[in-house]
């Protein structure tokens, strides 16, 4: 297949590929989220001066965003160890005990999903967090005592999809919180094709906008489809995406113009074909889709939101105008009228 469009990515198999990550080292490397990148630097720069560990960070937003890529970015320009955990894993205060003491000086410790750490945990971290202590009830009943146990200085970073579900006293302990928005096309087109010239995938400028413009405004999906397009031009296109390769493999899957996937569009033919376009309650939607509330609310109603498609009301989810356009059902488009356009 010849193309008169620069490949943007060496032609070059690396030793092996496997062993490659595609995501970035340092903050320089990061792509997108100017105006956090830029306070995240100052906040850095400001602690190697004083020569300190970071303040607490709380990293906000959807899946996919980068939340977990920064946390191992803020450790390596700290230079300090990171231990990585997630909410769900620190069921006892016990749990969480044993890894802020085994935790290093200065070091970064991780927890994904922190506003699903139990509320007992969230009680032992509070003086972990603010004192370096930890306030440990040793036995039970009238002979139980409190036992005061200091930790090594440590930055926590959270990161979580629902900041809405953490706790006051624990939101209010972290000195610097950031919320990840989502990418434009032009910085996801910079994440694939450096992504493509990582893993050595052969592709042009045209086949790149292609999967920016689908990708949802999410890095982590951006690299999914590029390694998937990247299995559909090896056996159909001589291993080189082109656009119009691009947008048939992306066809193939059931992708888009606007990245919308088949559950995405089945979630709104619902609400419009069976319920008028709305409103309609998330644990109906949540039993008509056979899915989790928490997996619709914190993976595909963002980006539904967000491109407006859908709108969250008291009420209910309703389907706005422009969903009934993009899915070609005008003649039902009343109920968009009244209540899809912010009109509840």
């Amino acid at each position: 297949m010849t193309s008169h469009n620069p490949i943007l990515s060496p032609v070059v198999q690396p030793e092996d590929v496997g062993e490659l990550s595609i995501r970035p080292k340092r903050l320089r490397e990061f792509i997108g989220q100017p105006k956090l990148k830029e306070n995240i630097q100052i906040s850095l720069e400001a602690a190697r001066q004083r020569k300190e560990c970071l303040d607490h960070v709380l990293l906000c937003g959807p899946p996919g965003l980068g939340k977990t890529t920064l946390s191992h970015i803020l450790a390596n320009e700290m230079e300090a160890p990171i231990r990585v955990t997630s909410g769900p894993a620190i069921e006892r205060p016990g749990d969480l005990a044993a890894i802020l003491t085994n935790q290093e000086k200065n070091g970064i410790l991780f927890v994904d999903e922190i506003h699903r750490l139990p509320r007992t945990v969230e009680e032992i971290l509070y003086p972990a967090m603010e004192d370096f202590q930890l306030d440990l009830i040793v036995g039970k009943g009238p002979s139980a005592r409190t036992l005061r146990l200091p930790v090594e200085r440590f930055t926590l970073v959270g990161a979580t999809t629902r900041a809405g579900l953490l706790s006051s006293p624990l939101r209010e302990r972290f000195g610097i919180v950031h919320y990840l928005e989502f990418y434009s096309a032009e910085d996801l087109y910079q994440i694939i094709v450096r992504a493509a010239k990582i893993l050595a995938i052969q592709i042009e400028h045209g086949g790149a906008m292609e999967i920016a413009g689908r990708a949802r405004g999410t890095p982590r999906i951006a690299n999914r489809l590029l390694r998937r397009i990247r299995d559909y031009a090896q056996v159909k296109a001589d291993s080189v995406i082109t656009e119009k390769v691009a947008s048939k493999a992306l066809q193939l899957m059931g992708i888009d113009s606007l990245g919308l996937d088949d559950f995405d569009r089945r979630f709104l033919g619902i609400i419009i074909e069976k319920h008028d376009g709305g409103p309609v309650g998330i644990e109906t939607l949540s039993a008509a889709m056979s899915e989790e509330r928490d997996t619709i609310e914190d993976v595909y109603e963002p980006y539904l939101v967000q491109i407006g498609l859908l709108n969250r009301t008291p009420r209910g989810r309703i389907a706005t105008r422009s969903a009934f356009q993009h899915l070609g059902l005008t003649s039902k488009m009343h109920n968009a009228d009244l209540f899809g356009n912010g009109k509840v």
